[in-house]
């Protein structure tokens, strides 16, 4: 049967003929099997998708250099992050369980403070602070990082100064656990930032004090 074909359009029959299709190894059928004929769980529990697990798969950091940014998670303030979670590299969960990388982190953000503030150090009144401790009580990371920091920059750190009894990040309300700081300037720090919901529950703690906050953090986990 003849078909109307637009002009100047593609013949796909004649594309077709020209294809060669590969042979496939049928394996034989076992003609043993046969339905059971039990009726099918609608409900039971399925296999996540592989491109749900690429999507899900955990943050990770591969500390490349050059990547010191101020990221805005808020219009009032902004987070100075020394690197920038990536696609390739170790994920976050391993880096905060090597101890070794206390340091780096230390000894990374001793650099990149004393570039930005280094000039007002040695007045000696500054002070580093960092968010509370949720699930890693006795091993914080942040906190371990801070007080390494403490001796590298020659300023006093406040271990749980602030307090939170929520489980939640967004919208969680901090408490003082401690006597506030009496130095003007403090930096807060936190290992990773990915909303920015901790760091601004830390300045709406520290706010009210009337001091002069500098927001920094290990690694901006957010592309």
């Amino acid at each position: 049967m003849d078909r109307a074909v637009r002009k100047g359009a593609i013949a796909l029959d004649e594309m077709l003929n020209d294809i060669e299709v590969p042979s496939l190894d049928v394996p034989d059928l076992d003609g043993s099997f046969a339905p059971t004929g039990e009726a099918k769980d609608l409900f039971a529990d399925k296999k996540r998708a592989a491109w749900k697990d690429v999507q899900q798969a955990e943050a990770r950091c591969d500390f490349a250099p050059n990547k010191v940014r101020i990221s805005y998670r808020n219009p009032q303030f902004g987070i100075i992050s020394l690197w920038k979670k990536s696609v390739y590299g170790r994920t976050l969960t391993d880096i905060k369980s090597d101890p070794e990388m206390v340091e780096k982190f230390a000894v990374g953000m001793n650099t990149l403070i004393r570039q930005i503030i280094g000039h007002s150090l040695v007045n000696g009144d500054w002070c580093i602070v960092t968010s509370p401790k949720r699930r890693h009580k006795t091993r914080n990371f942040a906190s371990l990082i801070s007080a390494r920091l403490t001796d590298l920059l020659g300023i006093p750190f406040y271990e749980d100064l602030a307090e939170c009894h929520s489980k939640h990040r967004v919208g969680a309300v901090f408490t003082f656990g401690k006597q506030p700081p009496a130095e003007a300037n403090i930096i807060v720090f936190d290992d990773f930032v990915t909303t920015g919901a901790t760091m601004i529950s830390m300045r709406e703690l520290l706010m009210p004090l009337g001091k002069n906050l500098v927001f920094f953090t290990g690694i901006n986990n957010k592309l």
